[in-house]
Order: C-alpha cells, then structure tokens, then sequence
C-alpha cells in the first residue's frame, strides 16, 4: 500500500510540473524577412511552455528554445511539444519553434533567421517569461539539430543601436543540447535535409558554411550531444565529427552514443514519460553541471 501511494504522490507531482503551452507567439509581427506570403507557413512562430512554479516572484528559470527535427520539410511534434512538457517537469521554460521549411519554397538564411530571432526573443522577454537571459539555450532533433548546431557556429551579439529591441539581444545560446543531429551539408549529410535547405546545386562555400563540424570556434557554447549506432537516417559521424571538433577548440561537452534505436525517436515514449530514453536522464545530469538545472529546479 506505501509502495502505490509513493508511485500516486510521485505520478501526481510530475503530472502537476509542467503546464500546457501558451497561444504561440509570432516572430515578426510586421512580416518575417523573405516571406513569401502571408499564410501560417510564411510566419515563424514561438510557443511558450512554462512551469507551473515559474511565478512572477520566484526566481527565473533556465530557458530553451526547441527546434523540431523533420528534414526542413516538415516539424515533428513529439521532437517539440514533447520535450517541452519534459523539460517543464525539471523547472525549465521551453519555447517551441515553428520556423519556415524548405517544403514551403524556403531556404537558407531564412531559418537561421526564425532560429536567432527566437533567442533573441526569449531574452527580450525575460521579465514577462520569468526566465534567466544567462541561462537560455538551444535544443534541436535531426535537422532541428542542425538548425540549432548553425545558431551555435554563427551566431551574434545583437545590434546595440537597433531600433528593435528584441534585435539588441545577443543570439548567442548558453548551450547546445544536439539530438541525432544532422551537422554536415558535406558527404556525410541526409540529403533530403540539405535539399530542403540548401536547394539544387548549392555552392561550395555554402556547403562548407553550413557543415557545422567546421565552423567550431572556441567561443562554441558547450553541448550535449547524442546519437544512436544504428541510426540509418542521420549516420553517427554527425555527432562523432563535430564532438572532434568542440575537443579540438576547448569547448566542453557530452557525448553520448548509444547502440539501439532507430532515427527520430525523440524521448522514446509518451507523458507522463515513465520510461524515457536514458539520454533524458544523461541530459539533466549534464546540465546540473553546467549549473542549468539547479536541484530546487527539479
């Protein structure tokens, strides 16, 4: 009887942990750079995720943006909304973003674009968010993963004199959190995702400017890092590449290469996220570390 009425108190107080997302944020209310239309697919958006204790007098929180894999065609929600409601249960807000596709007629630098203007965003907004502009950092899955691997190779400190005010915030993220990542535009690319990005015959220098295992400088943010051995979508080399390369500058990371499990399974199961896939587990150990998720967090 003990052993039930732990597993209901533990059960109900992770159920209670994280809320359920707020209306979605566009990104640029007077129009997106490029757009070419005015239809959803043509305005990125951010949707907010916040933890129930995140109120307005306690202490802000860590905060991630999180961009969902699907090969920039598509956005797999499980590689989003997910996550979100995973990382509220350890007192992070999450931000969820929808950024334009290749499949809508788009291409490089317009997500790059949505990706920097989301980070910006979230520290614009710290106040409003309750979140900690030192603490705000980017996960990405599959292609998310290479989107966010690209803001973490090139992003900037934000204009100070921009009439914007949201473009004065740096696009920096504190740290990089890399899910089956595509990272090369290279010979070790997933093709549909450098299509969708890249378009039909990019140049050279575009290939070597968006394969991100070689745009590592010591001023990387440190990251986290996990892939499968079978992974038949993405190969691993992504991961094991640009980890060579954070070692190579000095930047710390995790690497975590596990031999089961096929592409895109994300956290490998469903809320209440009972038996999650360990790198879950191995992520929020990383980030204690990194003094990211403090334990009153959890």
């Amino acid at each position: 009887m003990k052993v039930v009425l732990c597993f209901l108190v533990v059960f109900f107080m992770n159920a209670a942990s994280h809320a359920y997302p707020q209306e979605p944020v566009v990104l640029g209310p007077a129009g997106a750079p490029g757009a070419l239309g005015q239809k959803p697919e043509d305005g990125p958006t951010l949707t907010p995720y916040l933890p129930v204790a995140n109120a307005a007098d306690a202490a802000p929180v860590a905060a991630v943006v999180i961009c969902p894999g699907g090969g920039y065609g598509v956005l797999a929600p499980h590689e989003g909304h997910d996550y979100a409601l995973w990382l509220n249960r350890f007192g992070v807000a999450a931000f969820v973003l929808k950024y334009r596709l290749g499949s809508h007629g788009y291409r490089h630098p317009r997500m790059l674009e949505d990706a920097a203007r989301a980070m910006r965003l979230v520290r614009a907004e710290a106040v409003r968010w309750n979140v900690d502009q030192k603490r705000t950092g980017i996960i990405g899955s599959s292609a998310g993963g290479h989107l966010a691997s690209t803001l973490l190779t090139h992003f900037d400190a934000g204009k100070a004199d921009a009439a914007d005010p949201i473009e004065r915030q740096s696009s920096r993220p504190a740290l990089g959190i890399l899910c089956y990542a595509v990272i090369s535009m290279g010979p070790l690319t997933h093709e549909g995702s450098k299509q969708n990005l890249l378009g039909e015959n990019p140049s050279a220098e575009l290939v070597q400017s968006l394969s991100n295992e070689l745009q590592v400088t010591p001023q990387t943010p440190p990251c986290f890092l996990w892939h499968t051995g079978e992974d038949a979508g993405v190969k691993v080399e992504n991961s094991l590449e640009f980890a060579a390369a954070l070692r190579r500058n000095g930047v710390p990371f995790d690497l975590h290469i596990y031999q089961k499990g096929a592409h895109g399974i994300g956290l490998a199961d469903t809320p209440p996220f009972v038996h999650a896939h360990p790198w879950a587990r191995d992520l929020i150990f990383w980030l204690k570390a990194q003094g990211f998720v403090k334990e009153q967090d959890r």
